[in-house]
């Protein structure tokens, strides 16, 4: 771990072991052409493709795109989730100069338009015959658009005799060739569009250097290898599963599988087997409370001695030395329980790596005791993503670690302030993070003033996120500024560590705590439907109606009491006075989640406003 060690030190002090995404995708084709890369599910069997496969497909794709008269300078976007030809296109569009846009399949067709038209698409491709319906008319109304290929449909679409839509395989088919460009490091490798929780989406400049020197920084850092496996469901068209699994596991040798559906991510793990794990914090609270439930329904016995294991391990995490039946009680509750949870997800999965929110602290240590040893980091889409990260032999659960290789953090003096710290500790200086280095984007696309207040004079980025450095180097998130409101008493709320500390309940599928210029802070919970039916039907209490159900006194008095314990650790005046229960989730489709799974609080206040209206009126009344 010296290696670590030494660039902990001095981060900025980094040569990236790749300058360019071209040469990650010819070192992976040339050392390991026979190991299985991508893995895919059809029917009941996992169907694999080898590196040196990929590489044909590649090398087939990039001569037809050449052919069609793509090369430097120009800008193809995708519409597809995660999938062999997303992989492909990208390689492909890299090796002829041009950079690659990715969007969602779940958003919306006006957002799909608006990108295709800031960045100047000169191609399009398109999951199914679906989105190339939705799109197809694009080709007439953005002037840069002049193809269109579809990954599902026929020798020409669903439109049948224009020359403007090709067929993927087709152009596979085809069999042309052309030579491979080099980029500089300094060239675009693509644009990712910011989810846009307001406004529309803020096109991200990434060049070749940001996001090699950020997988060149992994190299350094985390104990990847070639016989490394993941299971695909964070999107690539998201910073953290395009750099952190896409791009790093192919430089690394490893193998990808692409999850079914999210519904089917456990199910898929067993089958998969995957030592690493990419998540975000809504799919490790979903493994938390999952296990909780089935653990709360073992005999008595059984929960005691977890309970205790669960103990035991925090204290070998803190350094202390177990005792010899501390230790017994420990590897029996692996032996009989932790080891069947593992089971569950294939039983390999040695790593774990959360990013794209904060974990929460309790959920990070539970998964950790089971085994599975949790790494967080932090970063933006602007950083390319990764910023700071636990890495093996430097965690602290809590924390999201210290900047990586090519990388720096620092406090905003600007906006510091001095805050208390843990009892016995000094003070801690509190502002704005900002973070320099080699993963800093170049800047939004056609955005000159939002460039101007994103960077300060030096060239350190902005985050708008709140945050500490402890005396060690470690990074600690406190907010997001922009999220952060004041209660009439004068106190700042950050709703965010609550919403997650409350998502923890079994019962609880969403939240959105308010309380901007109020006396106190409410809630709209967005309740669990299955879990509440299921605890219904114990107590007798009809389920038909769902919408009667949320009004039912017990239920109610349920959901008090899960506020209660699950915000024990709030200050007092973050506490949630009252709430309002609600069936329907805040989804992508109805607008109240970003494609990465962001709250767009606007939209919830458009919808439920008068709600939140009213459960203060109905306070002052009483």
């Amino acid at each position: 771990m010296s290696s670590v060690r030494r660039y902990r030190l001095d981060s900025m002090a980094f040569e990236p072991r790749f300058q360019n995404l071209v040469d990650i995708y010819e070192h992976a084709v040339r050392s390991f052409p026979s190991r299985e890369l991508f893995g895919t599910k059809r029917g009941s069997t996992w169907h694999w493709i080898t590196y040196a496969e990929f590489g044909r497909q590649v090398e087939a794709f990039r001569g037809a795109l050449s052919d069609l008269g793509i090369g430097p300078g120009d800008s193809v976007a995708i519409i597809s989730n995660n999938r062999v030809e997303w992989a492909v296109a990208a390689y492909a569009i890299y090796g002829r100069g041009a950079s690659y846009v990715p969007m969602y399949e779940a958003q919306l067709a006006k957002d799909w338009e608006f990108i295709i038209r800031d960045c100047d698409a000169k191609a399009l491709i398109v999951a199914n015959d679906s989105i190339l319906e939705k799109t197809k008319g694009m080709l007439d109304t953005v002037d840069s658009l002049q193809l269109i290929v579809n990954l599902q449909g026929k020798a020409n679409g669903t439109t049948p005799g224009d020359p403007r839509v090709k067929s993927y395989q087709a152009m596979i088919d085809a069999g042309k060739t052309a030579p491979i460009i080099h980029p500089s490091k300094d060239d675009i490798a693509g644009l990712i569009y910011t989810s846009g929780t307001t406004g529309n989406p803020k096109g991200v400049i990434l060049t070749h250097l940001n996001l090699a020197s950020n997988v060149s920084a992994v190299h350094e850092v985390f104990p990847m290898e070639a016989n490394d496996r993941s299971l695909s469901f964070l999107p690539w068209a998201h910073s953290f599963g395009q750099t952190c699994e896409l791009h790093t596991l192919v430089s690394m040798g490893g193998s990808t599988a692409f999850a079914e559906s999210v519904e089917k991510i456990i199910e898929n793990l067993a089958e998969v087997q995957p030592t690493l794990l990419f998540s975000v914090p809504r799919i490790f609270n979903k493994i938390y409370t999952g296990v909780q439930k089935q653990i709360a329904g073992k005999p008595k016995p059984i929960q005691v001695m977890v309970k205790h294991a669960l103990q035991y391990a925090a204290k070998e995490r803190r350094g202390e030395r177990l005792h010899v039946h501390e230790l017994a009680v420990l590897r029996a509750t692996d032996k009989l329980v932790f080891s069947k949870v593992r089971g569950k997800f294939g039983g390999k999965l040695k790593y774990a790596f959360s990013g794209g929110a904060a974990i929460s602290r309790e959920v990070a240590e539970f998964i950790d005791s089971l085994g599975i040893t949790v790494y967080e980091g932090y970063g933006l889409t602007e950083t390319s993503p990764i910023a700071t990260a636990n890495v093996p032999g430097e965690r602290r659960i809590g924390s999201v670690g210290r900047a990586v290789p090519g990388s720096r953090v620092e406090i905003d003096p600007a906006t510091a302030e001095r805050k208390p710290a843990e009892s016995g500790k000094p003070t801690r200086l509190e502002g704005e993070i900002i973070v320099y280095g080699l993963n800093v984007m170049r800047g939004y696309h056609k955005r000159p003033e939002e460039n101007a207040a994103a960077f300060t004079k030096d060239g350190g980025f902005r985050t708008g996120d709140m945050g500490y450095v402890d005396p060690h180097g470690y990074l600690y998130i406190t907010g997001r500024i922009k999220e952060q409101y004041k209660l009439e008493n004068g106190k700042y709320v950050v709703p965010t560590p609550l919403e997650e500390a409350i998502k923890l309940s079994p019962y609880v599928a969403n939240v959105m705590v308010y309380g901007d210029n109020r006396a106190y802070n409410v809630a709209i919970l967005v309740a669990n439907v299955p879990a509440l039916k299921e605890w219904a039907a114990q107590l007798q209490i009809e389920t038909y109606d769902v919408a009667a159900l949320l009004k039912d006194s017990r239920v109610r008095s349920l959901y008090k009491e899960e506020i209660e314990t699950y915000s024990e650790v709030f200050k007092g005046f973050e506490s949630i006075q009252d709430f309002a229960l609600v069936s329907e989730d805040f989804t992508t489709e109805n607008g109240m989640l970003t494609p990465s799974l962001k709250l767009k609080r606007r939209e919830v206040l458009k919808v439920y406003g008068t709600v939140l209206d009213e459960l203060y009126a109905k306070k002052k009344k009483s």
